[in-house]
């Protein structure tokens, strides 16, 4: 992670990008900074302004700019914060701000905003977040987000899972992580044996949007996790010239089940400021759907989402009129 590529000149100098966009993406990285491991930049094509990887992570003027409804917390996270960095919104599970530290900065990103600082569930806060979990005998399981939970050292880790098996009522634990997609390295034996250690079920949500973006070294990590006995799913967020065409969903869906991992969620894009040159309209991602569903057989499928804000539930848009909670 400290190889990372944090400085606009270095990302342009090591991709031979053209000179046109780098003050632009100087003044984006300003309000949201950058971040690319080398590892997932080296999956780039070195010239190519519209590589679908580069593009998540190319910092550009758009960023800067401010539309109607798009707004800083998208997702109404601060409502359904409980303090000490643990977000209840949904029955049954609770989801905990690990840390506000991420391998990878995505310019999509929903919590681009979030003030880590007040809502964390770590040092200080750690006890207090725990407690909740286990004062709440509804919660059968806790979520591991940020930020990355990837970004904790396997130590930290091991303190927190061995916390969450004391609470019995606690039987599953999910981790939602860029970094298995973006930092392979970070798949480590400590890793590993963490999964192995749970008393809880173990799952782990990557988040994988292109096809390209699961290499050889990819695979290798997510057959680790799959072999420790973790189940493993992808959850994509669907982004113009990116991924919004049934081929490159397809491409995606394949590469995932042949690394052992199980599309779950398509999302439609948070509509966070600074985001909107990545929304793809409903409709548009409605017909791409359909389009997908009659390529793959169901089980390669995603669901179609969107995170409502003060919804019981994701809103999961089915591929006919109308739409379903799950």
């Amino acid at each position: 992670m400290r190889e990372a590529v944090t400085d606009v000149d270095t990302l342009f100098a090591e991709l031979a990008l053209p000179e046109a966009y780098r003050a632009a993406a100087h003044r984006a990285a300003a309000i949201f900074g950058l971040r690319v491991p080398r590892s997932y930049l080296h999956r780039m094509t070195p010239g190519d302004i519209d590589d679908p990887l580069l593009r998540q992570v190319l910092p550009i003027d758009a960023e800067t700019q401010t539309h109607a409804g798009f707004v800083k917390d998208a997702v109404d996270d601060m409502a359904s914060a409980a303090g000490n960095g643990v977000l209840h919104k949904y029955h049954g599970r609770a989801l905990l701000i690990t840390t506000g530290a991420c391998a990878v900065h995505c310019r999509y990103c929903f919590r681009r905003h979030f003030d880590y600082a007040a809502q964390h569930s770590g040092g200080s806060h750690a006890s207090a977040a725990l407690d909740y979990v286990a004062g709440d005998r509804s919660i059968e399981e806790v979520i591991l987000s940020g930020g990355d939970p990837l970004s904790l050292a396997n130590d930290r880790l091991e303190q927190l899972g061995r916390s969450l098996d004391a609470i019995a009522h606690v039987q599953r634990i999910r981790i939602h992580t860029r970094t298995a997609v973006v930092l392979p390295e970070r798949i480590d034996a400590g890793f590993i044996d963490w999964i192995k250690a749970r008393r809880a079920r173990v799952i782990v949500v990557i988040h994988a949007n292109h096809a390209r973006e699961i290499d050889d070294s990819v695979a290798e990590a997510l057959a680790r996790i799959r072999d420790a006995g973790a189940l493993l799913l992808n959850q994509a967020v669907l982004l113009a010239d990116i991924n919004d065409t049934p081929d490159r969903q397809a491409a995606l869906s394949r590469a995932l089940f042949a690394a052992g991992v199980m599309p779950y969620y398509l999302h439609l894009l948070d509509r966070v400021e600074g985001t909107q040159h990545f929304e793809v309209d409903e409709q548009d991602a409605q017909h791409l759907m359909q389009a997908l569903a009659a390529q793959l057989p169901g089980y390669l499928v995603p669901k179609l989402a969107r995170e409502e804000a003060g919804g019981s539930a994701k809103s999961v848009r089915a591929l006919i009129a109308g739409r379903q909670q799950e």
